[in-house]
């Protein structure tokens, strides 16, 4: 290919020209990591598409500046949280109601951890974790409220003194993990179980090496528990073992002593 040709770039079709062995010619366009050849190259360098002050404004869309989003909430997440000290994550359906049994468990929980000197992440939304949060923030405590972006989502509830909002699960998920010594997890939905066996599993795999889990309230978990020893365990689907990761209790007391000893 002559320097006129590379000057000129790729020509309209993509093919380029063709070498004597009918391979087709490999244009290489360097940009930063990546390489781009034939049909792929670009026309125009990196600065000039960034300096250009008009043109469409898809490139927001795109895989490349979701990266960015995702690398900034990482920042904001970990800049957020990086001097609350030593926290426990309490989780719960955000569908309990004030006044019920477990809303009273969650608040007294969260006031209990607080009084123990440790700082309660929660989901931030209603229900158990508005509960958590009550309890923390009425104890003086640091009261945490990690939220997500959801179509649904009504914003973090009136407890939490410090929150975040996140817009990927996966950021949420690490941050609840990251700033927690153990996780506290009361009746809930699919949420709630989700970061359950979330949690299950990184401690399983030992990408975490000290977490407990403690699930308060043994009439609703009885059930599941009583699932995976039958069926998971008993048909070697997990070791028996891994069941001693979870703690299973209905005092309050307990609880903070589980997730803090």
């Amino acid at each position: 290919m002559t320097e006129a040709a590379e000057e000129r770039g790729p020509q309209p079709g993509g093919a380029g020209q063709r070498r004597s062995n009918g391979r087709p010619e490999a244009r290489e366009q360097h940009l930063g990591p990546v390489v781009r050849r034939r049909g792929q190259t670009l026309t125009g360098t990196t600065d000039q598409r960034l300096l250009e002050s008009g043109g469409p404004t898809d490139f927001i869309h795109r895989d490349s500046w979701r990266v960015l989003r995702i690398q900034s909430e990482f920042v904001e997440g970990f800049g957020a949280l990086a001097e609350i000290g030593p926290g426990i994550s309490v989780f719960g359906s955000a569908r309990t109601h004030e006044g019920s049994p477990e809303y009273a468990a969650g608040q007294a929980i969260g006031r209990a951890l607080a009084q123990a000197g440790y700082a309660v992440i929660t989901g931030g939304g209603p229900g158990a974790m508005e509960a958590a949060n009550r309890g923390a923030s009425e104890a003086g405590g640091t009261s945490v409220g990690l939220g997500i972006e959801l179509p649904f989502e009504q914003g973090l509830n009136p407890y939490v003194d410090l929150g975040v909002n996140f817009r990927y699960f996966f950021v949420r998920k690490t941050c609840f993990v990251k700033y927690s010594q153990g996780f506290v997890v009361l009746p809930g939905g699919m949420g709630t179980l989700d970061e359950l066996f979330e949690a299950l599993t990184l401690v399983q795999t030992r990408k975490v090496t000290r977490f407990p889990i403690v699930l308060y309230g043994s009439a609703y978990w009885e059930g599941l528990l009583g699932w995976l020893r039958e069926r998971v365990v008993g048909e070697g689907k997990v070791s028996a073992g891994d069941l001693d990761l979870i703690h299973l209790t209905d005092d309050v007391e307990e609880v903070v002593t589980l997730v803090t000893q």
